[in-house]
């Protein structure tokens, strides 16, 4: 009886380690990034919608903005799009989108079809901007202050969950920054 009841518990207590270990969605979208509180690296990359043109992050610096990276494959950025756009209504600062590793004919259709939430565009087809950010994977938000600093980042798509805590903390850095 032993011999058959054994392996059941071990199986059962090897499934309860596991459950237990694993980490909730949750936790996966807080972890943290080397990059808080470090300058948010400078690259310059040309404007989705004007290829001739380009921005940089420097051209941000002395006002606080949001950095949301997206794609136009990306399932979750669709979910997200709803709180992206709210978030720009009310935000009070700058939204930029960074459009990593996308065709750009794609990335214009699906703002065809989702809509403009964003105030600037970036586009990171090549990737190496959302390197040097240290993205996970699309979509992520980054939040950084008038000094060009790293605030927070968001790992995964805005929700209703996390949308008051990001706006609070955009209230905090324009209240820094004297706005």
């Amino acid at each position: 009886m032993i011999r058959m009841v054994a392996p059941l518990l071990v199986f059962l207590g090897l499934i309860w380690l596991l459950l237990v270990s694993l980490p909730t969605a949750e936790q996966r979208r807080q972890v943290a990034s080397p990059l808080i509180g470090r300058e948010v690296p400078n690259f310059t990359l040309p404007c989705l919608l004007e290829p001739e043109v380009t921005y940089s992050t420097a051209d941000l610096r002395g006002q606080p903005f949001i950095l949301n990276v997206w794609g136009s494959w990306c399932p979750s950025c669709v979910t997200e799009h709803p709180y992206i756009t709210r978030m720009g209504r009310e935000a009070g600062v700058p939204l930029v989108g960074l459009n990593w590793r996308d065709e750009r004919d794609d990335a214009l259709a699906w703002i065809r079809r989702f809509g403009d939430a964003w105030t600037m565009h970036m586009n990171d087809e090549e990737g190496f901007a959302a390197i040097d950010l240290g993205v996970y994977g699309a979509p992520e938000t980054f939040l950084i202050d008038h000094r060009g600093v790293i605030r927070h980042k968001h790992i995964g798509p805005v929700d209703s969950s996390s949308y008051d805590d990001l706006l609070n903390r955009v209230n905090d850095m324009r209240r820094d920054a004297g706005l």
